[in-house]
Order: C-alpha cells, then structure tokens, then sequence
C-alpha cells in the first residue's frame, strides 16, 4: 500500500477531512460540529470514532455528558494538506 493510500484509509472517508478543518479553529463540541456540518449523528459519530482511534483527535471531558473534540499532534500536522487543498480548490474550481 502507498503511503498516500495509507493516509486516505484514515482521512479519506467523507466529512472526515472537514471535521479535521473545523477542529483546525480549536476544540469543538460535538453538538456543535453536528451543526456545523449538519450531517446526521450517526455519521458524524462514526467518523469521530474513527479519527480518534487513528489518533488524528481526542475527546474532551465537559460537565453535563457533553463532548468535545480537539486535535492531537498528529492531527494538527495534517493542516498544511489541508491548506494546500483549499487552495488547489480555490484555484481550480
């Protein structure tokens, strides 16, 4: 497998990039990414799962059995992918 697969396999899923994105601005809730994207729970549940057991993301203890979300290192590292996609979009698109 490629690298390249081998990162699509964690990232590449739908909504997943742009979870990332979001969490880029700082900690989220997951009320409001659910918002934000308006996506149902279910989807949006599973691709947190999924990026917290690829160790992209964590979950954030908040009083009241909310949640919230924030990058870890490995995450945050993916912004410069992530910046360079939005501008191949803007230029091409």
């Amino acid at each position: 497998m490629s690298d390249l697969a081998a990162a699509l396999d964690i990232v590449g899923a739908r909504w997943a990039l742009l979870i990332v994105e979001k969490l880029l601005d700082g900690p989220q809730r997951y009320g409001d990414l659910q918002r934000e994207f308006g996506m149902g729970t279910n989807m949006l549940a599973t691709r947190l799962r999924e990026l917290e057991a690829a160790g992209v993301l964590r979950r954030l203890p908040l009083r009241h059995n909310t949640r919230a979300y924030a990058l870890t290192e490995r995450g945050l590292a993916l912004r410069p992918a992530i910046t360079a996609l939005a501008h191949w979009g803007a230029e091409n698109l």
